[in-house]
């Protein structure tokens, strides 16, 4: 009996800080029953258990998270779908083609969200004093706007791109999803 190879996949919801990914990555597991993994949610008990800093430590902490999403992926059985929810530009591409590789990520679909820097800075601004301590305050507005300035997606395989600040058709995105994941 021929034994068939089902890999893991992986939808990469990328987007600076404040560009509506989180909201997207939920949107999409919860659609489809996908397991969602985000950054800021395994990155923020570390900050509970080991303290906050300043923006090296906080940049630290960030690779840590993106290796241990990375090492649960791995470990998870063939065949699963994850949703990751961060901002990929924050590290060399070649530390997360690495990641994948090490996961057994098969097939990667790109959702790219985005918004004008204002847009950005209005929303990073208004959910401040609801954020963790530990992620960058009113101090990171300036550094938020050159970063969406010059982001761009990774473009590693299919790419769906949205600007969270226009809106976009829910159904049009599950609808690609499904069509590029197949595999």
């Amino acid at each position: 009996m021929k034994k068939v190879l089902r890999m893991k996949k992986a939808v990469l919801v990328n987007g600076v800080p404040a560009s509506g990914k989180s909201s997207v990555a939920r949107l999409v597991a919860d659609a489809r029953g996908w397991a969602i993994l985000g950054l800021d949610t395994v990155k923020e008990p570390f900050f509970d258990h080991l303290g906050v800093g300043d923006r090296d430590y906080n940049r630290k902490l960030g690779r840590a998270s993106s290796q241990a999403i990375w090492s649960i992926v791995g470990d998870a059985p063939d065949g699963m779908t994850f949703v990751v929810d961060a901002w990929f530009g924050f590290q060399p591409r070649e530390v997360l083609e690495d990641y994948l590789a090490q996961a057994g990520i098969g097939l990667t679909a790109e959702i790219w969200c985005h918004a004008p820097p204002d847009i950005l800075v209005e929303r990073y601004r208004a959910r401040l004093s609801s954020r963790h301590a530990g992620h960058p305050g009113e101090a990171f507005l300036p550094e938020l706007v050159a970063l969406a300035q010059r982001a761009e997606p990774l473009r590693r395989g299919p790419l769906f791109d949205i600007d969270t600040a226009a809106g976009f058709d829910e159904a049009e995105l599950l609808a690609w999803l499904d069509q590029v994941l197949v595999g």
